[in-house]
């Protein structure tokens, strides 16, 4: 008897020991935003969000937030999430990781066409040519291509494909790539790793090539790309950082399979996204 109340002991005492929780990692993004998050964690950002919190032994719980301006004062600022991952390095609003990739603008164009060899902002063709170019918006804040045509007086050969995009498609980036399949711009000016995924995808051969200058006056062609929380969370930037070593092998081939253009590494390192998120 002695023994049997011994076990009844134990086995309350266990009972009452609080279960441990999973430890989170608790990420904002945008939900309908190929190539790189999706709701249903099917873009590249998810996977890499995925594999970080596995090295981490944390289970990811999302807040999804469209990516508009403000995004990261609505969601990061008003502690709905701890990370946003695919963010410039050095962005003014956060305290950024280590990059984990580096990109780059490209021209996008029909393989066979005269444009397919274009691979300056100051080539003489882009004169006779339809540009399509990705816009945010009109405050100023539109890509460094964008801006780098305008300078040139390109304005009028340029038409203009919406970052956002429309929210009713599935994939709201990828007009600007069926725009050079289909032939209604002759080039285009794409940021790598929407580029890349949806060239795959187009329904005509399409040739990317990285745009040159890297950096035009103050406008850079090429970004370090980083996961961002906010500045008093050094521990949690330290720990992402050490993750995102650990796994680089296995971001790498993540990146590969979606298809990311990604400079060589001697290229110049870049300053933050003008005005930031």
């Amino acid at each position: 008897m002695g023994r049997r109340r011994r076990s009844l002991i134990l086995a309350l005492a266990l009972l009452a020991v609080p279960a441990v929780q999973a430890r989170e990692l608790r990420v904002c993004a945008d939900p309908n935003n190929l190539p790189f998050s999706k709701e249903d964690g099917s873009g590249f950002e998810n996977r890499i969000v995925a594999l970080i919190a596995k090295d981490l032994g944390a289970e990811v719980r999302y807040t999804w937030w469209a990516q508009r301006r403000g995004n990261v004062r609505n969601t990061l600022g008003e502690r709905d999430c701890d990370v946003i991952p695919g963010v410039a390095s050095g962005v003014d609003m956060l305290s950024t990781t280590q990059p984990y990739y580096r990109s780059t603008y490209v021209f996008v164009a029909r393989e066979g066409t005269p444009w397919a060899t274009v691979n300056s902002l100051d080539d003489p063709r882009l004169r006779d040519a339809t540009i399509g170019v990705q816009l945010i918006g009109d405050d100023g804040a539109n890509p460094p291509p964008a801006q780098a045509l305008a300078r040139r007086g390109l304005h009028e050969h340029v038409r203009g494909y919406t970052v956002y995009g429309d929210y009713a498609n599935s994939t709201p980036q990828k007009p600007i790539l069926d725009a050079v399949a289909n032939g209604e711009v002759d080039v285009a000016v794409v940021w790598g790793p929407t580029a890349g995924y949806y060239a795959r995808q187009a329904g005509a051969p399409l040739r990317l090539t990285p745009v040159t200058p890297w950096l035009d006056g103050a406008e850079p062609m090429v970004f370090d790309i980083s996961m961002g929380v906010r500045r008093e969370d050094r521990a949690l930037r330290r720990e992402l950082d050490t993750a995102l070593q650990r796994e680089a092998a296995a971001i790498a081939a993540i990146l590969d399979e979606y298809g990311v253009p990604r400079p060589p590494p001697d290229t110049p390192q870049t300053a933050p996204v003008p005005g930031g998120q």
